[in-house]
């Protein structure tokens, strides 16, 4: 065989035993990472959502405790007031 055509071969066989794989390695890495960063987006976003529902649960359950309070209150003086009518 010609010594061109030798090197002709072999550097088919490099490219497909090792420029393919490398590629092939280095789109998958990329596709990966790109739905990483897409998934920590997600996650984040639902975080804040979570977040906010959690603030606005707060901020009710505050608002019932004083509702609470103000019934205690005025159930207080509702029976005080019935005791000195009997």
């Amino acid at each position: 065989m010609n010594e061109g055509v030798i090197f002709g071969i072999g550097g088919m066989i490099f490219v497909l035993v090792i420029i393919v794989p490398l590629t092939v390695v280095l789109v998958w890495q990329g596709f990966k990472t790109w739905q990483m960063r897409t998934m920590s987006r997600v996650e984040i976003a639902r975080d804040e959502a979570y977040r906010k529902l959690a603030e606005e649960a707060i901020s009710v359950q505050q608002k019932m405790a004083g509702d609470l309070s103000d019934l205690r209150i005025r159930v207080t003086s509702i029976e005080k007031m019935l005791r000195e009518v009997d």
